[in-house]
């Protein structure tokens, strides 16, 4: 992994912060402040990003490339748009990681150290928190509903498989 230094206020970082889906509820003041907790960090092809079990507090931001998302080695999804987030489960219940994430091919991350909104007070935490927060229940409601989409899918292939054994025994 290549990671820069924490990053600085920017009008061109800010420009590109905003080609970020997730982001665009921001106001210049908070993509500063997100700025100030952020590096980007470059990841080579079959590169660990983030290890199931592990503990930390950064959210990441898909810039370009493409990653692996998976549970107990097996692949849950591959995250390629610009401004998937992933990371940001770990963060909100402050459990161990609850899957692991590996770069496909060269991949640009946005990664924001959450810990460090605590530093932040009155009402710029707030405003962030508020933004941020509503970013990952967008995210987490997607995914909820691609999961419930897939499990009716699975639900309904097993029903075939269980109606068929039970006619092939008659």
């Amino acid at each position: 992994m290549h990671e820069s230094p924490y990053l600085k206020d920017s009008e061109k970082l800010i420009q590109k912060l905003r080609q970020i889906p997730a982001l665009t509820p921001f106001d210049d003041k908070t993509l500063k402040g997100l700025l100030e907790l952020s590096k980007i960090r470059q990841y080579e092809p079959n590169e660990t990003i983030l290890q199931e079990g592990s503990f930390d507090s950064w959210i990441y931001f898909l810039v370009s490339g493409k990653v692996r998302v998976s549970k107990y080695g097996e692949k849950l999804t591959v995250l390629k748009r610009t401004g998937d987030i992933f990371g940001e489960m770990g963060v909100i219940d402050g459990a161990p990681r609850s899957a692991s994430v590996q770069a496909l091919e060269k991949t640009v991350c946005l990664a924001t150290d959450a810990s460090y909104i605590d530093r932040l007070s009155g009402n710029d935490r707030l405003a962030f928190c508020y933004i941020l927060f509503r970013v990952f229940c967008e995210v987490l409601a997607e995914r909820l509903r691609l999961t419930s989409e897939e499990l009716v899918r699975v639900r309904e292939e097993l029903g075939h498989l269980k109606a068929k054994g039970a006619a092939s025994r008659s």
